[in-house]
């Protein structure tokens, strides 16, 4: 910090302060607080300016009514469909376009042959190789067309007329007899099969070797209708693999037909458990139907009873009917190994009762029994709080392999599996628990508010991991998040630009998807709700964005629109800076100067100049002298002194006194109280700069000569005039001993070392450790330490 420089006059002090920066600073034009304007796309009668859906606002819908088999001999799906297409838009149709998602897996798919990536001097994970090698075995399996959709039948619903397709990789083009009119409908079927493929971490089976058995996890597992609308037309994008689905609203009837010992679940209602639920089962269902923590409906022994059973034999066949209305996807699970668990309770407590449902193999418990269906229930719960109260009957969460998720309407797979001894360690738990609530809590966004997830990952992933950051926090206070706090961001916003993308980029073309997709857009609202917005507008806007836009097609215009229109702030700076562009975030505290205000009093003046006078003259070289003084010249001669000898330059003076008193009997009544009320205040100046690019509220903490501290917030528009550097006074009636920056790590500065005025030099740490052979692992988790090496006995207790 700089010394202290006394102001000429209250004059020159009142200037410095309104203009907050010195006449030399130099600005800067910028264009980062203009407007997007014509970069978001023009309002209209379907999307108006406020982010509302217009008056001629349309969605089509497709109604489906399926029937299809799990063959597990073969580990085959064969399904017929009838689909009933609803033209709502003001466009003649004269074909229609089908989802073949399955054809990612067939030979030649662009998907597949696109995959980039290599070996290089610092090796592979054994997991890289045997992705590689199941790569490889998929590759030769699909040389012979065995994966992909296999279409045996398109025909017209009623007259049984062949209609002539054609398929483009993962679409379809289904061509009409005639146009579908406006308000019109039109019916047709479509017969297919395929081959399920290994668990991908979207869909497929797992395989257990020990009992020879298979968990199904089956999903974008018929054709599906592609989605038409005012924006694209048909979103008729290839899929290729990391952009998800765009799919359109509807109901269905789905009989599933599967071993006769499997238990299947699925998006929605089951029609007839009397049928296929033993009797016994059926009472626990409807001892579930009370209860407040979950009751198992299909034990343990119940599923390791039915192990016994091998997909090869030949069993007995069961149908499970589902029902679901006004959703945009149909999933389901299959397996004689799941475990069920359930229970159905007023999660909101309006009344209205929601299942919540596990359905997992033995290799998940411990884990999966105690917490699953309670995590489901729970994020239904915060959810709902924050959006709209989830509307569907049920939610269901699987157990799928050992890690990731997948999210489909009200039933998710999911991973989190505990070690073979039924140990496990706080990541996996915590891991567990986050992707459950992050893959039920996508049954908001994109199952509810209908965004396209072709297009844009960030508005359903983004927003998801953001809400479920909320939900982990409301699970626990100390919930290990991985993502949503602005610091874990950092190291992404560090990387080089040239392998970052805008959020604002197609979900095919983002480099990074994780940090990009989902961490990135879910700080980014983190930090609106808590340090530009503030908690009560931003939640109020959140919420009615998904009040506006449930069972609807928002772009992300709609977003951004909503969420200034519903909370009066303008944000179109932030969305330039978080959502437009690859710059980090890098505010550096230069220096601080401090001042004081000269009053013009002699006394306080003289006695202040007296002092840094007497400062000054402290050098090494006087100290030394002193001893020596008595044999100066003048020390030993008086003749040698005059005046000067003994006149005090500091002395205050009548004239001086006259002076003031004149002074002040030119100011006004309330420029007499403004000195009176400055003296002894300090003014700092302090110097900041943008380096990293996106402006960003500015928040200094302020660490006083008595231990206390106060915190100074400024919005961002601080950088309104210059976006390189800025000027701000700040008035404090203590002295300030330490200046720092983003204090609470809100705004994901990625240099702290620049923070803080004067500097804070922090270590760079290093361990000492010795030579580690090869091979060693990781080592046992906490709970297996735990029982090898017991806990010492607690006093007093009596036991050990």
């Amino acid at each position: 910090m700089k010394k202290v420089v006394l102001l000429a006059s209250l004059t020159i002090w009142s200037s410095a302060l309104l203009a907050q920066a010195p006449a030399a600073q130099t600005q800067s034009a910028n264009t980062r607080f203009e407007q997007l304007g014509p970069t978001l796309p023009t309002p209209n009668t379907f999307r108006t300016a406020s982010g509302a859906p217009g008056k001629d606002y349309f969605q089509n819908r497709a109604d489906y009514d399926i029937k299809v088999e799990l063959d597990d001999a073969n580990q085959k799906i064969i399904g017929s469909e009838t689909v009933t297409y609803h033209n709502n838009s003001t466009d003649e149709l004269p074909f229609i376009w089908l989802q073949l998602d399955q054809n990612l897996f067939a030979k030649g798919s662009t998907g597949s042959v696109t995959r980039t990536g290599g070996v290089n001097e610092s090796g592979m994970s054994f997991a890289q190789l045997q992705n590689l090698t199941s790569v490889r075995e998929r590759s030769s399996q699909q040389a012979s067309d065995k994966f992909g959709y296999h279409i045996t039948s398109v025909k017209d619903a009623k007259s049984g007329t062949v209609l002539k397709y054609t398929i483009n990789q993962t679409m379809m083009r289904v061509d009409l007899p005639a146009a579908i009119k406006p308000g019109g409908t039109y019916s047709f079927n479509v017969d297919w099969n395929y081959f399920v493929t290994e668990y991908y971490g979207r869909s497929g089976m797992e395989f257990f070797a020990k009992d020879g058995n298979y968990n199904y996890f089956i999903a974008h597992w018929f054709p599906r209708l592609c989605a038409y609308n005012d924006v694209n037309g048909w979103q008729n994008k290839q899929f290729l693999g990391q952009g998800e689905f765009t799919l359109i609203f509807g109901n269905y009837k789905v009989a599933i037909t599967a071993p006769g010992d499997h238990i299947v679940g699925a998006t929605g209602e089951c029609q007839n458990y009397k049928q296929v639920l033993t009797a016994t089962q059926q009472k626990r269902m409807a001892q579930a139907a009370t209860s407040k923590k979950p009751i198992v409906i299909v034990t343990q022994d119940e599923a390791e009873a039915a192990l016994k059973t091998k997909p090869t034999d030949k069993v007995s066949k069961k149908t499970w009917v589902f029902a679901a209305t006004n959703v945009r996807d149909f999933a389901f699970a299959s397996s004689r190994r799941f475990i069920w668990d359930a229970m159905q309770t007023d999660v909101y407590g309006d009344g209205h009762k929601i299942w919540s449902m596990s359905y997992y193999a033995k290799e998940g418990n411990p884990l999966w029994g105690q917490y699953s269906t309670r995590v489901v229930e729970h994020t239904l719960k915060s959810y709902g709080n924050r959006t709209i109260k989830y509307p569907y009957p049920v939610a269901i969460s699987c157990h799928a392999t050992a890690g990731g998720g997948m999210e489909y309407p009200m039933i998710s797979f999911n991973g989190g599996r505990p070690e073979p001894d039924g140990t496990y360690s706080e990541q996996v738990k915590a891991g567990m628990i986050g992707v459950i609530i992050h893959e039920v809590g996508h049954n908001f966004f994109p199952m509810i508010v209908n965004s396209d997830e072709r297009q844009w990952t960030w508005m359903d992933e983004g927003l998801n991991t953001f809400c479920q950051y909320l939900a982990e926090k409301e699970w626990d206070y100390n919930f290990p998040s991985r993502r949503g706090e602005p610091q874990y961001i950092v190291d992404y916003m560090k990387s080089d630009k040239s392998v970052l993308s805008p959020i604002m980029t197609s979900s095919d073309n983002v480099i990074s998807l994780g940090p990009n997709a989902y961490a990135k857009p879910a700080t980014a609202l983190n930090i609106l709700r808590e340090t530009v917005m503030g908690r009560d507008l931003f939640d109020y806007a959140f919420k009615e964005y998904a009040r506006r836009w449930a069972f609807k097609s928002p772009e992300p215009a709609d977003f951004f629109r909503t969420l200034e229109d519903a909370s009066g702030v303008d944000l179109d700076w932030f969305w330039k800076g978080w959502f437009y562009g690859v710059e980090p975030v890098d505010q550096d505290l230069v220096e601080v100067d401090w001042f004081q205000v000269d009053s013009g009093d002699p006394v306080a003046t003289k006695a202040a100049a007296a002092a840094e006078a007497k400062r000054r003259a402290g050098t090494i070289s006087k100290q030394r002298d002193a001893a020596t003084q008595a044999e100066t010249v003048v020390a030993k001669d008086s003749t040698m002194k005059d005046f000067y000898n003994s006149y005090n330059p500091y002395a205050v003076t009548d004239t001086d006194k006259k002076r003031y008193q004149d002074y002040l009997a030119t100011l006004s009544d309330d420029e007499r109280k403004s000195l009176e009320k400055s003296s002894g205040t300090n003014f700092y100046t302090l110097s900041l700069k943008n380096k990293g690019g996106v402006p960003m509220p500015v928040i200094i903490r302020m660490q006083f000569e008595d231990g206390t501290d106060s915190v100074a917030r400024f919005p961002a528009e601080i950088w309104r005039f210059n976006d390189v550097s800025i000027k701000k006074v700040i008035a404090s009636s203590k002295k300030v001993t330490q200046w720092t920056l983003d204090p609470y790590q809100e705004i994901a500065d990625i240099d702290a070392e620049n923070n803080s005025f004067p500097r804070v030099a922090q270590p760079t740490r290093f361990q000492l450790f010795k030579q580690q052979q090869r091979g060693g692992g990781q080592g046992p988790n906490p709970m297996q330490q735990r029982r090898t090496t017991p806990p010492p006995a607690t006093q007093g207790s009596g036991k050990n």
